[in-house]
């Protein structure tokens, strides 16, 4: 019978990313969901091209979000959070590619939308298994 490796609270999270990181991507976050709200709430402060101006929104906070991510690397030992970790990053290029579909396609946006639900499931997603995997660890 193989014995499983007992992990502390320090090897399961790594240590604390910087806060400067953490804030960059809250802000980033907020920013996609402003952007995302703009044009459902039909926001618009001038007409025309100038009323536009939730796609620059939008594709700051995804900016702003994949920084974040990129600059706050998981530092712990185990592999399945450090697996999970990577998948939110992978929310943050997801992002990312809404970002870049809304301005590629003019004033067509359902691939931005389908990325946007991409990304955002994947960020729920992580959001609740990181720490249910941490806690089962720890109760071991």
């Amino acid at each position: 019978m193989s014995e499983t490796k007992k992990y502390t609270k320090e090897e399961l999270m790594g240590k604390a990313p910087r806060t400067w990181c953490v804030v960059l991507a809250i802000v980033g976050l907020l920013a996609i969901a402003a952007g995302t709200l703009l044009p459902i709430l039909n926001v618009t402060v001038a007409p025309g091209a100038a009323g536009m101006w939730w796609k620059y929104v939008y594709a700051a906070g995804a900016a702003c979000f994949l920084a974040g991510k990129l600059l706050s690397p998981y530092t712990g030992t185990h592999p399945r959070i450090k697996r999970l970790y990577r998948i939110e990053s992978w929310s943050a290029v997801f992002f990312c590619v809404a970002a870049f579909f809304l301005f590629y396609n003019g004033n067509v946006s359902r691939d931005s939308w389908a990325f946007t639900l991409a990304g955002g499931a994947l960020l729920i997603f992580t959001t609740i298994a990181i720490p249910r995997v941490a806690n089962k660890e720890l109760k071991k």
